[in-house]
């Protein structure tokens, strides 16, 4: 197999990939109603059912849809909210600075009470007679909105319960310019008993794929785990379902979240209070995540505060960072995080330096072929002495005709005689394959290109182009490498060689703006280099003047 061909090859296979996980991920069945056994407190009167270690909080309503009470709307610089006094739950919250994949003109929406795909952010207090999400709060309905001069706002929800003296007060506190929300919870023991104090935090979601997701662009949905001792854990919506999730469950330390394209919700618990994390199927294809802390007694007459921030917006990569530690790992860039985030760093400077996150992308993909050039080279090399070699390999295969072993010795032999090893490329290609596939992902996983600009009619580099010219121009720059390469000596490998360029011409049509002009770019780079190098080998192997 020739360079080119590996390079295709492989390429090829790694968007087979892609499309494979992402049809596995639309079709694949959904797991078994939870029942009373996964789902503790599924029925709406059913306290919660004791699990190991601390107790379980209730499950999330169903798919019948959540009750509805007074309502508190947070407005500030960066998000629109809403609280409800049932539970006193977060339902919906909107990132003002982020809009829609496919509905451009609309809000992009984190949280929402959907009845058939809800998304919300949830806590309680486990143990009798204590309030948990299902429970009403006291809420002072309107608009609560960041002043002028004003570094936070503050949404006040009050809980009674008169036979026992507990007061439960919940407070959600929103800074300016932060995503990160803070749930102050005070308990205040105003009876004669003493009272455990088990508070959880959960996010509960249905398992579908972002709206605006591209079956083509495959991107893990689901929720997450962080602690010292095991780092970054994904479990899937499946995993659950099928009560196969492995993750810590006990630490004094970390959070939970969930993750999805560019963006993640989390609940970061503070200090070193031990705690328990869960993840369990509802039923109705909804799922939640979450983790239970333990506070201790609160005996008669006196009171506790404890606070858990909760960080809902973007993967931006300096948010993450000092939101808590491990957070930044929400944005994923897989087995190649060692790699991809010094090209992140590298792309992120150069944006900062230009202005343009498009002209970042073409700078960046010229420095990497330069520093990759004397491995891209070997390589090309090769295939230019094995396309020069092309016509006499074509006579060998007239004179030996279907006698496959004669032709092979025939090939050797002349490999040998001409010193050329036909896969001597093929270890630098392969070198750089990582580099490409980790730019790759780096592309697809920066929300800092959301809706950012180029030139002209590419408004948005994490969209698809909305007129094509750019899939097809790169499907024009993929032809003209396979032009460039020798021939397969087989009519049918030529065939395929020549198709696949239109095939991913195709699939790059839903792709990404921004990673189709890298692709370009590389393409074009690769062309030049290919054709200097090809010429020099036709010209007797010796370099043009004024060419290196």
């Amino acid at each position: 197999m020739d360079n080119q061909r590996l390079i295709l090859f492989i390429v090829f296979s790694f968007s087979l990939l892609l499309l494979w996980e992402a049809w596995q991920e639309k079709h694949a069945p959904p797991p078994p109603p939870a029942t009373a056994m996964n789902a503790p407190g599924g029925a709406a009167n059913t306290p919660p059912v004791p699990d190991q270690g601390l107790n379980a909080p209730p499950a999330a309503p169903a798919q019948a849809g959540l009750v509805k009470g007074a309502r508190a709307i947070v407005e500030t610089d960066v998000l629109r909210a809403t609280i409800d006094a049932n539970g006193g739950d977060l339902r919906q919250l909107q990132l003002l600075s982020y809009r829609e994949t496919q509905a451009r003109n609309q809000v992009f929406t984190l949280f929402e009470d959907n009845p058939t795909e809800p998304y919300l952010a949830q806590s309680g207090l486990l143990g009798k007679d204590m309030p948990t999400h299902r429970s009403v709060f006291q809420l002072n309905p309107g608009t609560y909105r960041l002043t002028r001069g004003a570094s936070q706002v503050e949404v006040p929800l009050v809980w009674n319960d008169p036979a026992t003296g507990v007061r439960v007060e919940k407070t959600y506190i929103f800074k300016r310019n932060s995503y990160e929300i803070s749930v102050r919870t005070r308990v205040i023991n105003h009876g004669t008993q003493p009272v455990d104090l088990t508070p959880y935090y959960q996010l509960p979601r249905h398992s579908g794929a972002p709206r605006g997701s591209s079956f083509f662009l495959h991107t893990f949905t689901g929720p997450a785990f962080y602690t010292d001792a095991k780092k970054f854990q994904k479990v899937t919506f499946k995993q659950i379902g099928e009560g196969k999730a492995e993750f810590e469950k006990t630490a004094d330390n970390g959070w939970v979240g969930l993750v999805q394209h560019h963006f993640v919700a989390a609940w970061l618990p503070e200090g070193s209070v031990k705690r328990e994390y869960y993840a369990r199927s509802l039923g109705h294809d909804l799922y939640s995540a979450g983790v239970i802390l333990a506070e201790g007694t609160l005996a008669p007459g006196q009171q506790k505060v404890f606070t858990v921030p909760l960080y809902a917006g973007p993967q931006t990569q300096k948010f993450l960072e000092a939101a808590a530690p491990g957070l930044d790992l929400a944005r994923d860039y897989g087995w190649l995080t060692p790699l991809a985030f010094p090209i992140y760093w590298s792309l992120a400077k150069i944006e900062h330096f230009v202005g343009n996150w498009g002209w970042a992308i073409i700078i960046l993909t010229v420095l990497l072929k330069l520093a990759l050039f004397p491995l891209s080279a070997a390589g090309y090399k090769s295939m230019a002495k094995m396309k020069k070699l092309t016509p006499r390999l074509q006579k060998l295969k007239e004179v030996y005709g279907d006698d496959r072993a004669k032709l092979h010795q025939a090939m050797a032999d002349m490999y040998k005689t001409e010193k050329i090893n036909p896969l001597g490329g093929c270890f630098p290609i392969l070198v750089q394959i990582p580099v490409f596939i980790a730019l790759y992902w780096v592309l697809l996983a920066a929300v800092e290109m959301r809706g950012a600009p180029w030139l002209g009619w590419i408004t948005d580099l994490t969209a698809p182009d909305p007129f094509y010219i750019l899939p097809f121009i790169m499907g024009i720059t993929s032809i003209l490498q396979v032009k460039l390469n020798p021939q397969p000596m087989d009519p049918m490998q030529a065939k395929i060689m020549m198709v696949m360029p239109v095939a991913f011409t195709v699939m790059f049509v839903f792709f990404p703006a921004g990673l189709v002009l890298y692709w370009i770019v590389s393409n074009i780079l690769s062309i030049a280099q290919q054709w200097v190098i090809n010429k020099q080998v036709q010209d007797g192997d010796k370099p043009a003047a004024g060419k290196a």
